[in-house]
């Protein structure tokens, strides 16, 4: 409850029918852009995986797992996925995906040790993405055009929530502006990473921060990141590591960063085993997702995670994530959010 934002005289510019008809019209919208954009094709998708395969993403590792026993594989255990980092790569190779080309899927997930507030909730529904890339295409240049294209993707889409909405009025600006979580720290080295994100977000108004996972000049990282999908140890520019980052908009309702997608290009054999050992987690090697990259079955690509929900809150001007889709919530929070003009469904 201490990280509750309750925006003064708050109301939401639409009522629930209009919410609901809205949800699709931003989710359809969105995902046919992005589909055509990236030339990615709509495939089906797992709620749980196996565990002890390394197919499930560990966060940043110390998240637990919604798991249960199969009855029929003798009580073995499954988990409820994170995400879908890791099991994306896979299935471009199942799929045999040309380079160019790529997936997505809708992805849902329960995160039961989410700290709930307005942007966190138990369940996580997100667009989930991957796409082949060659090895010339392993560069920061090219992360960037990518970028670039789901920038547009977004601006096209606030546009068509306009023509509906006349009263939600555009607000992204121009171009999405690019900054190395090292050079946010040089700007601002008395904040921490969270407050260097306010500052940048709230200047510029859209932002992807480069280089998340890895240690900066200070010894600290900017964020967590697992270290086997984002390649974050690779280096790109001036000595500078990392080509990954995180798509962060200025939320206008709440008045704060509002991450809405993290992505990179994934690790190569190199970059993986330079990470495992970063990390203390070379034992990895020996699970079923390692092995197959490891032994090159598993093509390069980039890929990454877009927020369902998040994106209809920014869109929508909603200052909750409860008024996007329904979950669990704490009683005091429901009652404090009724109280402040916050309608939960």
């Amino acid at each position: 409850m201490s990280k509750l934002i309750l925006p003064k005289n708050y109301r939401s510019p639409l009522d629930l029918k209009q919410t609901e008809k809205a949800i699709k019209l931003v989710k359809d919208t969105f995902q046919e852009n992005l589909s055509s954009e990236l030339r990615l094709r709509r495939v089906t998708a797992p709620l749980f995986v196996l565990k002890g395969t390394g197919i499930n993403d560990d966060l940043n590792g110390v998240e637990r797992k919604v798991t249960f026993p199969i009855m029929d594989l003798k009580d073995r255990e499954a988990e409820v996925v994170n995400s879908l980092a890791k099991w994306k790569r896979m299935a471009l190779a199942d799929y045999k995906i040309e380079p160019g080309y790529g997936i997505y899927t809708d992805m849902n997930a329960i995160r039961p040790d989410e700290e709930l507030d307005n942007l966190h909730s138990l369940y996580v529904d997100q667009w989930d993405w991957e796409r082949v890339i060659e090895v010339k295409e392993r560069s920061l240049e090219f992360l960037l055009m990518i970028v670039n294209r789901i920038y547009e993707v977004l601006k096209r889409t606030e546009f068509v929530i306009f023509e509906n909405y006349p009263q939600l009025k555009p607000i992204l600006p121009e171009k999405i502006t690019f900054i190395h979580s090292e050079d946010l720290l040089a700007r601002y080295p008395d904040l921490d990473a969270k407050e260097r994100e306010h500052r940048a977000a709230r200047e510029y108004g859209a932002i992807f921060v480069i280089g998340i996972g890895g240690e900066m000049p200070n010894g600290q990282k900017h964020d967590g990141r697992a270290p086997d999908y984002d390649d974050w140890i690779s280096p790109t520019l001036d000595g500078k590591k990392g080509l990954n980052g995180d798509i962060i908009l200025w939320h206008p309702v709440l008045e704060i960063p509002f991450e809405i997608s993290s992505m990179g290009i994934r690790v190569d054999k190199e970059s993986l085993l330079a990470q495992l050992n970063a990390t203390g987690s070379i034992d990895r090697v020996e699970l079923l997702f390692h092995k197959r990259l490891l032994n090159d079955e598993l093509p390069l690509s980039v890929g990454g995670g877009i927020g369902q929900s998040r994106l209809c809150m920014y869109f929508l001007r909603k200052a909750h994530i409860g008024e996007i889709q329904s979950s669990i919530w704490p009683e005091e929070m429901k009652d404090v959010c009724a109280s402040s003009g916050i309608e939960l469904v």
